[in-house]
Order: C-alpha cells, then structure tokens, then sequence
C-alpha cells in the first residue's frame, strides 16, 4: 500500500460535535494531522479525548461537524472495520487484548488481513522484549508489556493514521519514556500520522510536532510542541482542568 506523502493531510477535523448518551462532549473541534506528524491531544480527565478517538474511528457516531480520514469522510454509516482495513489503526486506553491468547497470537490477529503488514521482525524492532515474550499470554504480561503488544498489534498492520489512547495509564514513568518515543519512530520511519492522547504532557510534547489542549470539550490551546512546552501555565493548566482560567 503506498502510503501519502509527507505532510499531506491524514486526518481533518471541522467543527466537531461529538458525545455519547445524549450528551455532547465535545464542541467545535477542529484539528489536521498530516502523514508523519505527531499530534498531542491532551487535557485534563472529561475533556473530551477519548471521545474525540472514538468517533474518528467510527466507534461513536459524530453529533455535528465534519470527520476526513485518508481523503475520505467519516459518516453516520462508517463502520470501523473498513476504517481499519483502509489503514487506521486505533489502540484504546484498555488496549483490548486478547488476554487468553499468546503475543504471538495476538499480532497475528492483529495482521492477518492486511496484505502489506509489517514482518514479525520489522514489528520486534520496535519492541525487543516482546521477542522473548512471544508464547506467553497477554494476560500474563506486565502492564508495560501489554502495552508494547497493544501498539505492535496496531503497527503490524502498518497503518496510515494511528490513534493512541493513553499509552501511558498505570505504567511507571520510566516504562512512559521508554515507550512514548516509540511513536516518534513510527511516524518517521511509516510515514504514518499520529493523534496522541496522553497524561504525561511533557513527554508527550518531546515527541509531538504540534498539540491541541481541550478542556470541557473545547480547545483552550493549540501550536507548536516546542512552544506549548514553555507555556508552564497551559501545561499545568491541562493537568488541573483551568485552562480558560
């Protein structure tokens, strides 16, 4: 599959109006992620971010707004699966493994439709001590091993848009350094564009090309990586939840 260029546009979104329950979370979203770029959706808990994941995926129907995945829109009728087969690859906060299965099984689950899907050793690269782990159950891994298995379960289908859901939930931040730079090399060397959730906005912001912070649901901030990361109060401000203060 040839993948876009650099830059070109992976994901838009305008005005998004998304929710679920009869409740709107978010309002007026709009953000681009271009192929090779690293996107940091961050804010604090109930600011819409896992929201806004899943109805790029399709899981949620959009309320209002409009969603462009890969050149193509994201409508009430999309069904996340052809969303995955046209190369999006979502990993959930709750990485939605298959716990009685071993990681072996799991990759393979994960590729086993996709006819130009990463090697078992192009996806070991990225993660080396899943090499030893290969015929253990998921559910017998630590927490940052089932999250190494989460992203290369995405990665082995070589996607286009990778959308990752807190990577970092429950993991010591030694495990959180280790595994956020992941994402960097998979946008430089896949080409593929990624939209970042994560808590840990200053390592978040290391490997991100730009951010978007939301807050209730709107944006209360948006720029470069590097710039956002000198803004102490934005950064405390997206943990705290007071970033129209």
């Amino acid at each position: 599959m040839t993948g876009p260029s650099a830059g070109d546009p992976v994901l838009r979104l305008r005005a998004l109006e998304a929710g679920y329950a009869g409740v709107t979370v978010v309002r007026g979203l709009s953000l681009e992620v271009g192929a090779g770029e690293v996107v940091a959706l961050l804010g604090p808990n109930g600011a819409g971010k896992t929201t806004t994941l899943c109805t790029i995926s399709a899981l949620l129907p959009a309320k209002g707004g409009e969603i462009e995945v890969l050149g193509a829109a994201v409508t009430p009728r999309t069904r996340p699966h052809r969303l995955a087969r046209r190369g999006v690859a979502h990993v959930p906060e709750d990485r939605a493994l298959f716990s009685q299965l071993t990681v072996r099984e799991n990759l393979a689950v994960g590729g086993a439709r996709d006819r130009g899907g990463a090697a078992l050793a192009q996806v070991l690269d990225y993660f080396p001590a899943l090499g030893s782990l290969l015929d253990r159950r998921a559910g017998l891994l630590s927490g940052g091993e089932q999250q190494m298995l989460a992203l290369a379960r995405a990665l082995v289908r070589r996607p286009r848009l990778l959308l990752v859901d807190e990577m970092s939930l429950g993991l010591a931040p030694v495990i959180v350094e280790r595994l956020v730079p992941v994402v960097r090399r998979i946008a430089d060397e896949l080409g593929a564009g990624v939209l970042l959730v994560e808590q840990h906005v200053a390592v978040a912001l290391e490997v991100a090309d730009r951010a978007v912070v939301l807050s209730h649901g709107e944006v209360v901030g948006e720029g470069a990586a590097a710039d956002l990361a000198r803004d102490q109060h934005l950064l405390a401000a997206s943990y705290l939840g007071d970033a129209a203060g």
